[in-house]
Parts: structure tokens; sequence; C-alpha cells
């Protein structure tokens, strides 16, 4: 299933389809100090990306879709997109992350919030939802700031590097009020 690419919703950033070759640069994003401390992600090195672009490379009905954010020069500073994609009943999780350099300027809430409308349109999905470690208060306040609701925690959700942690759920469904507005 190939789809369109959303606009950014800001300025200094753009999408497009994320492709094995960004597999380097999309690592050490992830590698940067602040970046995986917040994440689930068990890296150790960059082929463990490989399944992840396998997942995107498929032809049958996707349960992942993921894009490069990418800057002005047109490299790769982060990525965006959905996995655990239920198709019905049209669901699936956001994720997303930006190198440091990015922080503090609006664009991963410009971002969740153009991709998350984009897929709610684009797909008929009635429902996203992100689960974030307890302790990720940017990311909170992004998808809050995006219209998602707290919906509780998930305890002892996910293992992070060895230790099970507890996660915060945040969902946002097609009937929320300002999903198409901004």
């Amino acid at each position: 299933m190939r789809t369109s690419i959303p606009p950014s919703g800001h300025p200094e950033v753009s999408l497009r389809p994320l492709v094995r070759d960004d597999a380097d640069a999309w690592y050490a994003c992830l590698m940067q100090q602040g970046v995986l401390t917040h994440t689930s992600w068990q890296l150790s090195s960059v082929d463990d990306l490989a399944p992840m672009f396998d997942a995107l490379e498929a032809t049958c009905v996707p349960t992942q879709i993921r894009m490069a954010v990418v800057d002005r020069a047109g490299a790769l500073v982060g990525s965006i997109g959905f996995h655990s994609i239920q198709w019905p009943p049209g669901t699936a999780e956001i994720a997303y992350e930006l190198c440091p350099a990015y922080w503090g300027r609006g664009i991963a809430s410009a971002l969740c919030r153009s991709v998350s409308r984009w897929a709610l349109a684009a797909f008929g999905w009635h429902r996203i939802q992100a689960c974030v470690l307890d302790t990720n208060v940017a990311s909170a306040a992004v998808l809050r700031r995006c219209g998602f609701q707290h919906e509780g925690r998930l305890r002892h959700f996910r293992q992070v590097r060895g230790v099970a942690r507890d996660f915060d759920v945040y969902g946002l469904i097609s009937t929320d009020g300002g999903v198409a507005s901004g």
C-alpha cells in the first residue's frame, strides 16, 4: 500500500518516505543524548533497525508507516509514523523522535498534529494512541497540545533496557473537537 506524504506543518522541516538508506542517519539520531532515554527502543547497532525497514518495505497491508523528518538541506533529523496498525477497526499508535538540536521549536507538535490529522482523514481511522514512558514529560506535552487525551497509566507495560517501565496512554479519536482545526 503506497501512501501520500502529509505536510510537516512546520517551515523548518519536511517529510518524505523513510528508506533503508536512512538507517545510519536514523540510528545516529536515535542514539543522541536524551533521545533513546525516553523510548523503549532496544538498539545496540544500526542492524537492529533492519526489521523496521523490512516492515516498511512489505507489499502487504502495512502494520507500520514511518516517514523521515528532514531539515531544509535534506538531512534526516528524526522520524514520525505509526505502528501497531489495525485496519479494521482503524487504529494505530503514533511514534516520533527528533534530534535534540531541533527540540524546543514546536516542530514535534506541528508534526504530530499534521500527521495525526492526515492519518485520520486519509485512512478513515477512528483512533490514534500514543504510549509514552512516564518520565517523558516533553512528549506528553506534545500530545496534549495536539488534542490527545490522557487515558491512564499502563504499569510495567514495556521493557526499557531490561527494566519493566510504566507508560502513559494518550488517545485521539476522530470525533474529538479540534482534530480538524488548528
